[in-house]
């Protein structure tokens, strides 16, 4: 039977614990499931329903949902219950509205299954109605539709650089967003502008957000993907960005 001198038993138990004190800030600062960021995220009706085949005359941004950077369905037998916010729903029709079926609560619970249960971790969002009612709070205080229209970035038959959008907006929120845009197919030359994301920390502070692929909720389905091959990727700079109008009524 081998025995290590006790001198080196002493050095190997120094040097565990050593590394033990350098790894242990990255590996439990953030545990599988806390989130460090929320993503609010909009859409624009009228781009959503060219792809999805659904009909609406929204002429204001819309809520998608309010996403924790880490965590998706963190507690799947915390079930939506829609008596829970019944005084949040008559504006959550206008503002929070599934395009495809307005008369339908999926997708609010959807969305409260996947992402909401996660946002419950912060004790400011640890109820159904806390969850919903802090997003139209945030939705209604970084009001996109008006910040694109104050800098003149208004729907129109008209194309924009994707550099104007990009200045409308951080030149309000001085933080930047993650813009994404349906692409066209092959052959196709200009890029329709289709959600945009903005992120808070866990006090509900503007921060940048991120382009990369590391924020994973660019393409939410069911409620929201779009079909087929036209799926939100991040804006290109290189192609005119079109914003489509709401359709006049016949």
């Amino acid at each position: 039977m081998n025995v290590l001198p006790s001198g080196r038993m002493r050095f190997i138990a120094v040097a565990v614990i050593l590394c033990a004190g350098f790894f242990w800030p990255t590996a439990f600062a953030h545990p599988l499931g806390e989130w460090t960021k929320l993503i609010l995220t909009q859409h624009w009706p009228q781009t959503f329903c060219s792809v999805e085949k659904c009909t609406t005359n929204l002429s204001f941004w819309t809520l998608h949902g309010l996403w924790p950077n880490s965590g998706m369905r963190c507690n799947t037998s915390w079930h939506f219950n829609a008596s829970l916010i019944e005084d949040l729903i008559p504006e959550m029709k206008k503002y929070w509205p599934d395009l495809r079926a307005p008369s339908s609560p999926q997708f609010w619970k959807y969305e409260w299954t996947k992402h909401g249960t996660c946002a419950a971790k912060a004790e400011s969002l640890n109820s159904q109605h806390k969850y919903f009612s802090k997003a139209l709070e945030l939705y209604h205080k970084f009001n996109l539709t008006n910040v694109l229209k104050n800098n003149r970035i208004m729907p129109s038959e008209q194309h924009y650089t994707l550099d104007e959008v990009e200045t409308a907006i951080t030149s309000f929120y001085n933080v930047k967003t993650k813009i994404q845009c349906v692409h066209p197919g092959k052959g196709g030359q200009v890029q329709i502008l289709g959600q945009i994301e903005i992120c808070v920390d866990r006090d509900f502070q503007l921060i940048d957000c991120e382009k990369s692929t590391e924020e994973i909720w660019s393409n939410d389905i069911p409620a929201v993907a779009v079909s087929g091959q036209s799926e939100l990727s991040v804006c290109d700079h290189s192609m005119p960005v079109y914003y489509p109008p709401v359709p006049s009524r016949s």
